[in-house]
């Protein structure tokens, strides 16, 4: 057969992943034909699997059959039992490291962004304004519209406005022992690079999430934080809000791009929309691109806790160090403890997107997943919504639900597109999806 249906990744594989639709009775190559029609991205036995034997792609065991699955058969997700979650107790660490020196060579080196004081550099010039409080996110948003049409156009150079809410702050457990996480996160958005070092943070004045939690004692004046019930009514509240963002972007519309090294690109990457093809084309991509970035020398995260569980004994081999594999290992265990009190099964994670897509368990998407950290040393865990310490690969420990993955990431979505943002989706054409938002220009 000159045509090729199916893509096999690994030598152990017995298993195949078809490029198109199959029909039933397609003779795929000699001695091999589908027994039934098997959708684009599905798995097609190429061997005789015995009941409760091995079904392994990417040379890992994916699961055991459920009954006899033929040569040819269509393997879908209700024809596997899942193994046993693969335990992080003493796994190797450091022994399939490549040396920076060894990693591609970026195609460039430099980038035109906005160097801040301190941390990361910006991608874009915004006027950040940030709540301490849900109970202050429908004020900020009439603002936000006001600064946008009577204030914005007067600024050439800031690129918009862009108002960080969020559903805390009001009556929770403000000392509770995981507190600290939601705390950071806001305490980071305040800093994010693309806000220019301008700290803008709107309260309403009764809220447990008071400023001293977010900021530090000489960033809390009257040019930085605004109270609302400071204020004789939405008039007063408003015009406030909008006096005070003005100051801020005449501040903001001096900053000019100028060229920067990649040290100061800080990147992070998700996976969604996830299918039998992401493994294979869209993540490996994104891996080799984060391998270039921290060959020259910038900062690359990539995350999600509950998607590579299943792969974490091959990203240990890329830990530099016995703590960071250690710190990756804690993280996994509190999952791991999230679902044993919770009596959830880890397979609850794929989507039934990710199963029209050809994935049939949660080891399937976690092979696919871990692609995405390429080949570089990971440096660094992160635990939610901490900052990198340092430049290279860093494992952020972080949801899979999208939106909250990004907050965690110290980044709103509507801020991903002011970062480098590759993002693999379902790949019709066997095409990898690489969508860099931020035009490294």
């Amino acid at each position: 057969m000159d045509v090729c249906r199916y893509i096999k990744i690994h030598e152990r594989d017995n298993v195949a992943i078809a490029i198109q639709d199959i029909a039933a009775g397609t003779l795929i190559e000699d001695g091999l034909t589908a027994n039934q029609d098997i959708p684009q991205a599905h798995k097609i036995a190429l061997c005789d699997i015995l009941k409760n034997g091995e079904v392994i792609r990417y040379g890992v065991v994916l699961g055991y059959a459920k009954d006899d699955i033929r040569k040819g058969d269509w393997i879908n997700e209700h024809m596997l039992l899942l193994p046993e979650s693969p335990s992080v107790e003493n796994m190797e660490y450091g022994t399939n490291i490549v040396p920076i020196e060894e990693l591609p060579l970026p195609p460039r080196t430099t980038w035109m962004g906005y160097r801040n004081a301190q941390g990361p550099a910006g991608t874009k010039n915004l006027l950040g304004i940030v709540t301490t409080v849900q109970c202050a996110a429908g004020v900020l948003k009439v603002a936000v519209e006001r600064i946008k049409k009577e204030l914005l156009p007067k600024y050439e150079h800031v690129d918009g406005v862009v108002a960080v809410t969020h559903p805390y702050g009001c009556g929770v457990a403000i000392n509770a022992p995981m507190a600290h996480i939601p705390i950071r996160a806001v305490a980071n958005l305040i800093h994010h690079p693309n806000f220019g070092g301008e700290i803008m943070v709107v309260g309403l004045g009764c809220e447990k999430l008071t400023y001293d939690r977010v900021l530090q004692e000489e960033d809390i004046t009257p040019e930085n934080v605004l109270t609302l019930q400071d204020y004789p009514g939405h008039d007063a509240m408003m015009q406030a809000i909008l006096d005070m963002a003005e100051k801020k972007l005449q501040k903001l519309n001096q900053r000019r791009r100028e060229e920067l090294p990649l040290s100061e690109l800080l990147i992070g990457m998700q996976c969604s929309g996830s299918d039998a093809f992401s493994g294979i084309s869209a993540n490996p991509s994104a891996g080799y691109a984060a391998d270039m970035l921290v060959r020259g020398g910038a900062t690359v995260m990539f995350s999600e806790v509950t998607e590579v569980r299943d792969g974490v004994p091959m990203l240990a081999t890329q830990c530099v160090d016995a703590h960071t594999r250690d710190r990756l290992a804690e993280e996994m265990r509190w999952y791991d403890n999230y679902l044993e009190e919770g009596g959830v099964d880890r397979d609850a994670n794929p989507t039934p997107g990710n199963k029209k897509g050809g994935l049939a368990n949660i080891v399937e998407k976690a092979m696919g997943s871990i692609a995405k950290s390429g080949t570089s040393p990971i440096v660094e865990v992160l635990s939610p919504a901490q900052k990198p310490s340092k430049h290279g690969l860093f494992f952020a420990a972080t949801p899979a639900s999208d939106i909250i993955m990004i907050c965690v990431f110290l980044i709103q979505r509507r801020l991903l597109k002011d970062f480098v943002y590759l993002k693999s989706s379902h790949t019709k054409n066997f095409l990898p999806w690489i969508l860099c938002v931020a035009v490294i220009y």
